[in-house]
């Protein structure tokens, strides 16, 4: 299961030279990953109704070309694994000639809304991450 988005990087977030924070990366993480979350119908709201809630516990971002202010980017987000911990796949890239401009990943636990952390992801967010 994958998601993208388009984005175009607006002017809050670059320094003086017109390039993007580093920090900023894993904000567009966090855009594709929610695209992606709700294309299986498990946005936040979801989550807690199903009585979870998926804290990142890692993430890592590999930075391969600047970005800068006005530069329209393609945001792409896949689950890669699932088993004791949902790990989710990062590209960011040009929409234009598919050049990767970044890539990385998220870890996420699953832990009760009470905070528990569980040893392995239920079947039930398995079956709603397999689609």
């Amino acid at each position: 299961m994958s998601a993208s988005i388009t984005h175009e990087i607006p002017f809050h977030d670059v320094d003086s030279l017109n390039i993007v924070w580093h920090g900023h990366y894993y904000k567009y993480f966090e855009l594709a990953r929610t695209a992606l979350y709700r294309s299986v119908n498990c946005d936040i709201d979801d989550m807690g109704k199903m009585g979870h809630a998926f804290p990142v516990i890692e993430s890592h971002c590999r930075y391969s070309e600047a970005l800068k202010y006005g530069q329209k980017i393609l945001i792409a987000a896949d689950f890669s694994e699932w088993e004791y911990y949902i790990l989710i796949r990062y590209t960011i890239s040009c929409p234009e000639d598919q050049r990767r401009l970044a890539y990385g990943h998220t870890k996420q636990a699953v832990c009760t809304l009470a905070g528990e952390l569980l040893k392995q992801v239920p079947e039930s967010i398995k079956h709603v991450i397999q689609g």
